[in-house]
């Protein structure tokens, strides 16, 4: 495997498309299979989760499904002391970071004489969050789906995950999970914990929305009870795009490079670059670094499936690719960040100068990490607050207030043919 920079003038209609496609999700070849768990859940609630191919076999009840505090207390013995605080540090950014979210609580404006309107903001009741369990155990996705919630107000926060060997969950994910201030967690994974959250079962509580990242199964899971639940945005295999002028620290960009595709095989990286002598020395770098390197396997499917070189004509172009390809994480390395900054549209979380790698986002810099990818950040943002916050609109009429849009109101409702409507208003001035 040999990686060599690639103009982008020069890409074919075809490769641009691979590269902008990368490993957007396709759940359609799952999405049956999934609706036939979640229906199953919805219909038999906890004798449904309990045949969960984590839990099938085992002589275990529903009690089983929720983690008792005993275990919670064990999880602590058994995570390593520094990791434990180094947890506590990352949800003390966190959660100030999402603390300057918050909205003010009530506003309102005199739209016109006598018109007062304006919006409250209120959390939500109950809310679940899915926590991944499967190849790699990531606590640090834990304080992310749990602390805006909490920071946010909501009454109860539930966790689903699925369970390890002999119904136990990771210890890192109970200690997260207790640091971040979750009330619940259930050991229900993949579409069986979504579906359990979605409508309730005897033991698990029915949520108003589920937050959090998992694979396809788990997607296509949250898209089908999507509508009994909100749900967040939509979150495939990681990705990131760095953009970098003739400044880029080539061995920053390769090393930053690299470390995004260790986490999956379907991961994607692409660097940009104004500069063919920085594209060159970051392939160099990583050629020679790959070899040193272990989870081969899992970089070389990363990096020959989604993963790109290039070379932009100019700032311009760069700007322009990277704006289109709407990348998860992107890194900006050029002489003036902030002047760049302000000329991105499309982003899931932003990462600016040489010394502020993605992996500083996704721990401690207390900015979230569940962010929308596979082109999703045109339309939608990473995890914050607002995720967890209704904001009801309210309005106060005086009599004159009321006067003075009688005949709009009036008007407009008998044009659309409700006379009703017309006579709420004119009734009070009989």
């Amino acid at each position: 495997m040999k990686l060599t920079p690639i103009q982008i003038d020069k890409l074919t209609a075809e490769q641009r498309k691979s590269i902008m496609e990368r490993s957007m999700e396709d759940i359609s070849s799952v999405y049956e299979h999934v609706r036939k768990i979640v229906e199953d859940v919805r219909q038999r609630g906890d004798a449904a989760i309990l045949e969960q191919p984590e839990t099938r076999g085992q002589d275990i009840s529903a009690a089983d499904l929720e983690v008792k505090p005993t275990e919670i207390e064990e999880a602590y013995s058994r995570v390593d002391p520094k990791v434990v605080e180094c947890l506590k540090v990352a949800a003390e950014n966190i959660t100030a970071f999402h603390r300057a979210q918050l909205d003010r609580s009530m506003w309102s404006v005199e739209v016109c004489n006598g018109v007062l309107a304006g919006r409250i903001t209120r959390p939500m009741d109950k809310v679940g969050c899915y926590i991944p369990g499967g190849r790699a155990v990531y606590p640090s996705s834990t304080l992310m789906t749990i602390l805006p919630a909490k920071v946010a107000g909501v009454d109860e926060i539930v966790a689903v995950t699925p369970p390890l060997k002999g119904m136990k969950v990771n210890p890192s994910t109970l200690v997260a999970a207790d640091i971040a201030g979750c009330h619940r967690i259930f050991k229900a994974g993949g579409p069986w914990g979504v579906a359990g959250l979605a409508f309730g079962t005897e033991t698990m509580p029915k949520v108003d929305k589920i937050v959090g990242p998992g694979n396809k199964y788990v997607t296509a899971a949250k898209m089908l009870v999507y509508g009994t639940v909100d749900i967040d945005s939509p979150a495939g295999p990681s990705e990131a795009l760095i953009l970098a002028d003739e400044t880029g620290n080539p061995r920053f960009i390769a090393i930053d490079f690299l470390s995004q595709i260790e986490h999956d095989p379907d991961s994607a990286a692409v660097l940009v670059t104004t500069s063919r002598e920085v594209a060159e020395n970051v392939c160099e770098i990583i050629n020679r670094e790959f070899e040193t390197l272990d989870r081969r396997e899992i970089l070389e499917s990363a990096l020959t499936r989604h993963s790109r070189i290039l070379v932009a004509r100019d700032m311009d172009q760069a700007i322009e690719f990277a704006n289109e390809y709407a990348p998860e994480h992107l890194e900006i390395m050029t002489r003036e960040p902030f002047v760049t900054l302000n000329r991105i549209k499309h982003a899931g979380s932003i990462f600016m100068g040489p010394y502020a790698p993605v992996p500083v986002g996704d721990y401690a810099s207390g900015t979230n990490h569940v962010l929308p990818t596979g082109q999703c950040a045109r339309m939608f943002s990473g995890l914050s607050v607002d995720d967890f916050i209704k904001k009801p609109t309210f309005q106060y009429l005086s009599k004159e207030g009321l006067e003075g849009l009688k005949d709009v109101v009036v008007t407009l409702a008998e044009a659309e043919g409700l006379p009703l409507h017309a006579r709420a208003v004119k009734e009070r001035f009989k």
